[in-house]
């Protein structure tokens, strides 16, 4: 008893259904891979722009992105009050004569922490060595606020900073000054930085040590 003899133009039809299975599954694959590299790319290029424009130590935005972003913020301001703040550590190259350079780069990444914790959501940056700088949005720019403000940041920067077995205390010079227009944040950075040196200056003229080996932290 013979068997069916299938149709040509169902097999056909088959094979062709089959076919176009196969290569929509090929573009499917492809379009996958190419999704893939472009995210791939994608964070390549945003992890480049990141490098580019952060401090690699302290994660906080370089010299560079610092201006490019007080700039967009003046222009963003709507008229809020700003104020420029530069800071600098006393005596920092002691800290890497005496305990190395890694200690001195725990050093940089505490302050950048504390300077940031201190400034919020406002911009603050690591302009190079030891010396920061932000760009803070405040209620007022009278002397009172700015003399409050100036006392908190020192403080703050002041306070025991863990080394291993050591506890370390670095003092910080700060300057602020108010940002009076959008096309002053040099003139506002520059009055700062005055304002920085001088505290350097007096602080360099009464009993102070710098740096201070406080305690071992088992002792704590």
């Amino acid at each position: 008893m013979g068997g069916l003899v299938p149709d040509p133009l169902t097999v056909a039809s088959g094979i062709s259904a089959a076919g176009a299975l196969i290569s929509a599954w090929q573009l499917r694959t492809r379009a996958l891979r190419a999704e893939e590299k472009i995210g791939h790319l994608q964070a390549e290029l945003a992890a480049e722009r990141h490098a580019a424009s952060h401090d690699p130590l302290t994660g906080l935005p370089n010299r560079r992105a610092f201006h490019r972003l007080a700039a967009t913020l003046l222009t963003d301001s709507a008229g809020q009050p700003l104020i420029a703040v530069v800071l600098d550590l006393d005596d920092f190259k002691q800290i890497n004569d005496r305990y190395g350079h890694a200690a001195g780069d725990q050093v940089l990444i505490c302050v950048a922490q504390r300077l940031a914790a201190f400034a919020g959501d406002n911009l603050v940056a690591r302009l190079g060595g030891d010396e920061f700088a932000g760009l803070l949005t405040t209620p007022t720019v009278d002397r009172r606020w700015i003399d409050h403000a100036t006392r908190r940041l020192c403080d703050s920067m002041a306070a025991p900073i863990p080394l291993g077995s050591l506890s370390l205390r670095v003092t910080a010079s700060v300057g602020l000054a108010p940002v009076t227009g959008q096309t002053q944040l040099a003139e506002a950075l520059c009055r700062a930085d005055e304002a920085m040196y001088r505290a350097k200056s007096l602080g360099a003229t009464r009993p102070r040590r710098a740096l201070l080996e406080t305690a071992r932290l088992a002792e704590c």
